[in-house]
């Protein structure tokens, strides 16, 4: 069975980490043994499901379901550790301030190293990723462009030799459907779902990807219209005034709805849940991961 790559992205703050960690546990509970990635420095997951720490080795969250963060650093050093074979002229690799300025300074090089380990077990190619999916809690979506970009730019800029045959390789399986799959998250407001429809065009334009929106936090309500309009009758109450804010706020969510419909062909709708335990609120998102 081919390894599954799901990539997750979007605008700051529309909650793409919950939604990563909902359809990690829906793979999960598939029967597949899943990876949930973080991607940086710090764990947004450590606090969230407060657990002791979340690094670069996984750690079980649940059954068939762990959690790692991966940096470039990390990831670059587990990759020469591989190649070198030897802990200590790896540590001694990183420890020389020459190298470690050039690892800060080289462009992409950052990038290339963390997509380099996400599709490590397709290419099989480096340490051993021993799951059947990777879920990818990715970088916002401008930082996510430059991690998408930086194994074809560094394709093009090296021709020759070993960096430029991974880069290429870590590119055609970026661009390989059947492996990597690309959910953007966004919110029914403007400016996001503006963000999510640029993100699409610059993943279809430079990478030949069709990537699933996931319209997050959308505001369902049973209350009928007419009783909005019964309730708004008296205007300087606090209950009318919520009526009018609330008959505005849907009619602002269908309209988006609509847009985000037509312009994605893929796209999954999760409400708005009132819900303050962190498994809970994962449990109800998971189920809307189709």
């Amino acid at each position: 069975m081919k390894q599954e790559i799901h990539f997750v992205t979007g605008k700051g703050g529309v909650g793409k980490s919950v939604v990563a960690a909902g359809l990690a546990l829906r793979k999960s509970r598939e029967g597949k043994k899943v990876l949930l990635v973080e991607l940086g420095d710090q764990s947004f997951f450590k606090d969230f499901f407060n657990e002791p720490d979340v690094a670069f080795k996984p750690r079980e969250l649940k059954k068939n379901l762990d959690v790692a963060l991966w940096s470039g650093e990390t990831s670059l050093r587990e990759y020469a550790k591989y190649l070198i074979k030897v802990e200590a002229l790896t540590k001694l690799f990183f420890e020389n301030a020459v190298m470690r300025a050039f690892i800060n300074v080289a462009p992409a090089l950052s990038e290339l190293a963390i997509m380099g380990k996400i599709t490590s077990g397709p290419r099989d190619y480096g340490p051993l990723v021993p799951y059947d999916c990777l879920v990818v809690d990715a970088y916002a979506t401008g930082h996510f462009m430059a991690l998408m970009r930086a194994s074809k730019g560094m394709a093009q800029a090296i021709q020759f030799g070993p960096m430029g045959e991974q880069s290429r390789s870590i590119d055609t399986v970026l661009r390989n459907q059947d492996i990597c799959h690309y959910h953007i998250v966004t919110l029914p407001e403007e400016l996001p779902v503006r963000e999510a429809e640029e993100l699409k065009s610059q993943l279809a334009n430079e990478f030949s990807l069709r990537p699933q929106v996931i319209l997050n936090k959308f505001l369902e309500t049973s209350v009928p219209l007419a009783t909005l309009k019964e309730a708004q009758k008296d205007a300087t109450s606090d209950l009318g005034r919520f009526a009018l804010y609330l008959e505005q706020h849907q009619e602002r969510q269908r309209g988006l709805y609509q847009e985000t419909q037509k312009n994605f062909d893929r796209l999954i709708q999760v409400p708005l849940f009132f819900e303050t335990d962190p498994w809970k609120l994962v449990e109800l998102i998971s189920e809307r991961m189709v």
